[in-house]
């Protein structure tokens, strides 16, 4: 009744099935465990004030002029927050290597004071800008102009275009961000490596390229791509990566034929004709030795047939039914000097074909390895490079030449004590 008092040791109904003892409380105890240490999985979540630590609370380190390197890796214990705008007080000003990986660093600071920084890398943090490398206002040298290496991968970067502050990069990598346009690049002409994969780009950017003369990686899978472009200035391109996009052709590789060794393209729409394109695949190659094009809508291995200098042709997860699909390929295991020895057609509808290692076999006798697997003469079944017996033969013949090797040193060292 409201406004009546409860009486807590009042029985319980009639008819009631709740049996309690008089020894037994009415209420449960509960017990009383301490804090848990989750104040990093509720930053974001206004009931907390973000804690505050700086590098020299996470680790002792020397502020020595000599020492050149200090890296502080967060994946363990304490992760900073605020790398500091007076960082070069607490270590040493000479650093050229600065790695701050796995923490939570939101704000790039502290690095302009440092006169010959080389390589900076803060992987793994959330930095939402890369304003610190430099401006056009400033009067003093900006922080990247001696950087060599910049690594900002799995950050929150939307914007790259302040990396043209640093014209002397050779190695940059802003994978996993939310860039959507490439810029900054267009005139760090000492690039030989860039990595932009699992971002929000749409386009290749011709102005971006043309003057990244000794690139040799460009890595952007994992992005919204429609069609490869601006590569024709790439001279010295050995790598190319763009998998994971939305192309349905293969477009625009003319002036790569004479540098391209691997060419991944996996996990795109790709079908026959996209693959057939002139400006594309069918160009004559002369250093393309791995094909990727995994997951795609391929029926046939016809536009692989004058790939000549192929040794890894990976086709997996297509729609490739019959071995007379595979048959435009088998010149590259059967001519002379055939260099194709790795295959993957693992998940297409021929892979369900019981004898389906031994027919490729048949069709590219060159062949030394089919999936996961390293074949025999016959395609048969795996095989080990040597059999169990042999390597147990040959461990033990090892062993007992360190044995004897071990007991000359012994008796050599005896007599010379006498």
């Amino acid at each position: 009744m409201p406004g009546q008092e409860e009486q807590p040791n009042d029985p319980p109904p009639a008819g009631s099935s709740t049996l309690i003892s008089e020894e037994e409380p009415t209420t449960k105890k509960h017990a009383i465990l301490n804090d848990m240490p989750l104040e990093w999985t509720r930053l974001n979540d206004g009931s907390n004030i973000r804690p505050v630590r700086y590098p020299s609370d996470v680790m002792e380190y020397s502020n020595d002029p000599e020492e050149t390197y200090l890296e502080i890796v967060g994946t363990a214990g304490l992760k900073i927050t605020n790398m500091g705008n007076d960082l070069y007080r607490t270590c040493s000003p000479n650093l050229t290597h600065l790695i701050f990986r796995s923490h939570l660093i939101a704000k790039m600071e502290g690095i302009r004071s440092f006169k010959d920084l080389q390589m900076l890398e803060l992987y793994d943090n959330q930095v939402e800008d890369l304003y610190e490398l430099g401006d056009d206002e400033s009067e003093e040298q900006n922080a990247g102009q001696t950087m060599k290496t910049l690594d900002m991968s799995y950050n929150v970067i939307r914007d790259m275009e302040p990396v043209r502050f640093c014209p002397n990069l050779v190695d940059l990598y802003l994978a996993n961000n939310k860039i959507k346009v490439i810029s900054g690049l267009q005139h760090l002409t000492s690039l030989r490596k860039v990595d932009l994969g699992a971002n929000r780009i749409r386009k290749m950017d011709h102005e971006q390229f043309a003057n990244l003369i000794n690139l040799e990686e460009l890595w952007l899978g994992k992005n919204k791509i429609e069609i490869i472009e601006g590569v024709s200035n790439l001279k010295k391109l050995r790598r190319l990566d763009v998998q994971s996009n939305r192309l349905t052709s293969v477009d625009n590789l003319a002036g790569l034929e004479d540098t391209l060794e691997e060419l991944y393209l996996a996990h795109n729409g790709i079908d026959n004709e996209g693959a057939m394109k002139a400006s594309g695949l069918m160009l004559e190659f002369k250093e393309l030795t791995t094909l990727d094009l995994s997951k795609n809508r391929l029926t046939s291995c016809k536009p692989f047939a004058h790939m000549i200098t192929l040794n890894e042709l990976w086709v997996s997860s297509n729609a490739i039914e019959a071995y007379e699909d595979v048959e435009p390929i088998s010149v590259l295991g059967t001519r002379e000097g055939a260099c194709l020895t790795e295959v993957y057609m693992e998940h297409n509808p021929i892979y369900n074909d019981f004898e389906y290692r031994k027919k490729l076999k048949e069709i590219i006798p060159s062949l030394l390895q089919i999936d996961a697997n390293i074949i025999g003469g016959t395609g048969y079944g795996s095989v080990m490079p040597k059999s169990p017996e042999e390597i147990m033969e040959q461990m033990k013949r090892l062993q007992e030449k360190a044995v004897q090797r071990a007991k000359e040193e012994q008796e050599g060292g005896g007599e010379g004590n006498e």
